[in-house]
């Protein structure tokens, strides 16, 4: 019997044993007798139980395990839907003992546990109702958030301490579980971080879960197109100052100024104002992240880490990014990593450079890594000159030889169909030589010069093949205007009789007929074009190349052909002027997101079409 102050402090006993004990209960329900069974069942349903009876029940269940058998999955689940991730360290440590206890003794509920943690991996959902309808939301205010994660993680460590087969069963869950992308933002980086936590202590399963990730970014990527997310920030910005507009009369200067410093202001700024954006933005930081965790270890490079890394990262980029046409951010994992170490950023032009030259994979991949070849090759800062060169020089050498093959042959004459990967290689070489022309004449311009000439410009540019026809005209006359101020090759012969010779294709639309010029007949891109996701880009900008916007002073240099004989010492004011900086401000560069119905004029991020005549 317990005492007077014994039996007050003491938790009231909700449950009636008929029969005895759990194991009693279990025995008779097997026999057929499902009364206690169902009181039981009912009891562990209760909204309303306490911290001790949930103790009280595991601690039984914990000793029973081996009568909790698939006929008793039903029960299994009741168990499972204990809310215990909220209750008090004892329940927690009870409980956690319980599911290792189980999964253990009986594999078949092995399943079902998993399920029960995944779906912890979210915050928890609260219901509002408007107008007799339930409106879902996630339930941010809960303090202890990070403190559940982290008991959800114990919970997996256990499961697969006890089951060492758990990553097979537990990855197909990881993929059911995944939220949709309309899903809050909140909802999509908790799952996405947590997924990513499950790779440290479950290794085998990084390259799926990583796959896995990378896809559902790729799908928000290629959802969210940049001239859509152009258009939002504009509309975004006028709203802004139609609002400001508006209180000025409200406010004086300094009310504004120190509104303008006001913390509330700077963080709606990193907002990006299409939604699908901001998700995009948010899950690129936390895969940013872990890559840099990853691959850091107590501040330092680990290069055994991030050499495995890169290796699973390059698999899904061969897997799924390679394969898809224009997407705009996500491929930017590749840009990162490879600017830990140099070594990276070789292997991984390397990588590209074999999928471009192997004539057994498919055009339509060996142009996309033509393009990703020359992207990275302008974009990417921490590219040293000197591989500049030996990629121009291997790229070069491949356009020369296949010109010895193609260019007397039957095929001799300009198609894309036939010789699509050799025009993506050429557009990929205009356009580095476009973005780093000044610093491979840096230093001494007579040496640079002789570089220049010995890739034999002339010769491709002047081939049966015509690779200026088919490469982007903002690529073509930016390329043309350097290559004839430095007397490398004149272009603007070839240039004038193409244009004559495009043939205007008409289009029947619902406005009526529609005339356009094709100006991207390789349907190419530029994989490293500006990032535009304005919290994520904080990592990518300053390992970034811009395009410094040409002034009218360089534009006049570049009317201005370098006479033959200057001396080293005798760099015109083009040479000097720096080199396109990170800090400067984004010009008008090279783009190709550029409908057949547009200019590439037109087209935000691309050059002035910088046709210069040349001088009679």
């Amino acid at each position: 019997m317990l005492g007077g102050d014994e039996f007050i402090s003491s938790p009231p006993r909700k449950t009636v044993r008929f029969g005895g004990t759990l194991t009693d209960i279990l025995l008779k329900y097997d026999k057929g007798e499902t009364t206690d069974f169902e009181l039981l069942k009912h009891q562990l349903s209760d909204p309303d139980i306490k911290d001790a009876q949930i103790i009280n029940w595991l601690h039984e269940f914990r000793a029973s395990v081996a009568y909790l058998t698939k006929e008793l999955e039903q029960l299994v689940s009741i168990l499972l839907k204990l809310p215990w991730l909220r209750r008090s360290r004892e329940v927690v440590e009870e409980y956690l003992g319980f599911l290792g206890n189980l999964v253990s003794a009986q594999t078949v509920h092995l399943r079902p546990c998993l399920r029960m943690i995944v779906s912890h991996f979210v915050p928890p959902r609260i219901t509002i109702r408007e107008d007799d309808v339930d409106i879902s939301d996630s339930d941010d205010d809960d303090e202890n958030l990070s403190e559940n994660f982290n008991t959800c993680h114990r919970a997996l460590q256990t499961v697969a301490r006890y089951v060492p087969s758990t990553p097979q069963f537990l990855m197909p869950i990881l993929v059911e579980n995944f939220p949709f992308i309309n899903k809050s933002e909140r909802t999509l980086e908790c799952y996405v971080h947590n997924l990513l936590r499950v790779t440290v202590y479950l290794p085998t399963l990084r390259l799926q879960i990583l796959e896995l990730i990378i896809e559902k970014l790729l799908k928000l990527d290629v959802s969210t197109p940049q001239q859509d997310i152009e258009d939002a920030e504009e509309t975004a910005n006028n709203s802004d100052s139609e609002e400001k507009s508006t209180e000025e009369g409200l406010f004086d200067m300094e009310e504004d100024e120190e509104r303008k410093g006001n913390k509330v202001v700077s963080s709606s700024s990193d907002r990006m104002a299409h939604p699908l954006a901001e998700r995009l933005d948010i899950l690129m930081t936390i895969l940013f992240s872990y890559i840099k965790d990853v691959c850091h270890v107590d501040g330092k490079l680990d290069i055994n880490n991030t050499k495995d890394l890169y290796r699973d990262l390059v698999s899904v980029f061969d897997k799924l990014i390679l394969p898809t046409h224009a997407s705009c951010h996500i491929q930017y994992f590749m840009f990162y990593i490879c600017s830990f170490k140099l070594g990276l950023a070789e292997a991984f032009l390397d990588h590209l450079w074999k999928k471009l030259h192997d004539p057994n994979n498919p055009s339509v991949i060996r142009q996309t890594a033509g393009s990703y070849i020359g992207s990275f090759l302008a974009r990417a800062k921490f590219i040293p000159v000197v591989t500049v060169k030996a990629c121009l020089d291997l790229l070069v050498n491949w356009m020369h030889k296949y010109i010895d093959n193609q260019d007397t042959g039957a095929n001799a004459y300009c198609d894309v169909a036939l010789h699509g990967p050799f025009y993506s290689t050429c557009q990929a070489v205009f356009y580095t030589l476009i973005f780093r022309h000044k610093q491979l004449l840096d230093g001494n311009l007579r040496k640079g010069l002789s570089y220049l000439q010995s890739l034999n410009f002339e010769r491709i540019v002047m081939c049966q093949l015509n690779p200026l026809k088919i490469c982007i005209p903002s690529v073509v006359n930016l390329f043309a205007a350097i290559t004839r101020k430095y007397q490398l090759v004149f272009c603007y012969t070839i240039i004038e009789r193409n244009n004559r010779q495009f043939i205007p294709v008409v289009r029947s639309g619902t406005g009526g007929d529609l005339v356009q010029t094709c100006t991207n007949p390789l349907d190419s891109f530029f994989p490293f074009d500006p990032y535009m996701l304005k919290r994520s880009k904080k990592t990518i900008d300053p390992l970034y190349q811009f395009w410094e916007e040409l002034s009218a002073e360089d534009l006049e240099n570049l009317k201005k052909p370098i006479k033959k004989g200057t001396s080293e010492d005798e760099d015109d004011d083009f040479l000097k002027g720096e080199t396109p900086q990170n800090d400067a401000v984004v010009g008008i560069a090279p783009n190709s997101y550029e409908s057949n119905t547009r200019s590439p004029v037109s087209s935000i991020g691309s050059p002035p079409d910088c046709y210069v005549p040349y001088p009679q």
